[in-house]
């Protein structure tokens, strides 16, 4: 290490050519993180007024200006980082969880599905809310192990039984691998997606933010209007009929 240390102090050029490679990995982490999320727009705008501002004074001999803009400069870069914490960590474990992949999926038979499918829309008939979460390539363990341990047979009954408002599990998520329920009340980090609409509850919002960092499919029902969404990479769509979620669950899992 001391010497390519040495190596570096010693030869001018090569500092050259590494503060322009530090330098360009810079400015890229910065224009990601504007184009990738609206709000660090809003933050480099600022930010970049106030090192405007910072630097004119300090060019001018302004005092009073550079005393006063110094460390509120330092204080923001550090302000940013805390606010876009939650948008980093989640580009961060969505990187982590595309090469965290198991090597084969545990398929569904026909009669899961359709167990599946009978279970959701009786569910959305009575207006009894659900978020059920089917694995793919991407491991949910890490949900799972922090939830009620199952591993059961699928069946009609018992994911009616979980979701009945008077479960302890009623308000959390179930997972799916293959013919199994691994477990029940199963939490997810909610989207901070602002595109979203506002008006939609936390079950959708955590059925999205499981859907951005995993390849999951997650099919949620509404409390309050028994409407039923299947969501998968950020996106929602609305099922109509138990035809239209049984195609969706052969297209998606295969038959």
């Amino acid at each position: 290490m001391l010497t390519i240390l040495n190596f570096f102090q010693d030869n001018f050029v090569a500092r050259m050519i590494l503060d322009s490679f530090f330098t360009i990995i810079y400015i890229s982490f910065i224009i990601f993180v504007v184009i990738k999320y609206k709000k660090a727009l809003n933050l480099f705008l600022i930010g970049l007024l106030l090192h405007v501002i910072f630097f004119i004074s300090e060019s001018l001999g302004l005092e009073m200006s550079k005393t006063l803009y110094g460390p509120f400069v330092t204080a923001y870069i550090v302000l940013a980082v805390i606010l876009l914490a939650p948008e980093l960590r989640k580009t961060l474990e969505s990187s982590y969880k595309k090469n965290d992949k198991n090597d084969m999926i545990i398929s569904s038979t026909q009669a899961t599905k359709e167990a599946i499918v009978d279970a959701v829309f009786n569910m959305s008939f009575t207006k009894i809310g659900a978020l059920i979460t089917i694995e793919q390539h991407n491991s949910l363990d890490q949900y799972a192990e922090r939830a009620i341990t199952l591993n059961s047979d699928i069946s009609r009954e018992l994911l009616e039984q979980i979701f009945i408002k008077d479960s302890p599990l009623h308000d959390g998520g179930v997972i799916i691998r293959g013919n199994k329920i691994v477990c029940a009340g199963a939490y997810y980090v909610l989207t901070q997606d602002d595109s979203i609409d506002k008006t939609i509850g936390s079950r959708h919002r955590a059925a999205v933010g499981i859907s951005e960092i995993t390849d999951s499919l997650t099919i949620v029902v509404s409390e309050e209007t028994g409407r039923i969404h299947v969501v998968n990479a950020g996106f929602m769509k609305i099922m109509d009929s138990k035809n239209e979620l049984l195609e969706y669950l052969n297209l998606f899992l295969g038959k």
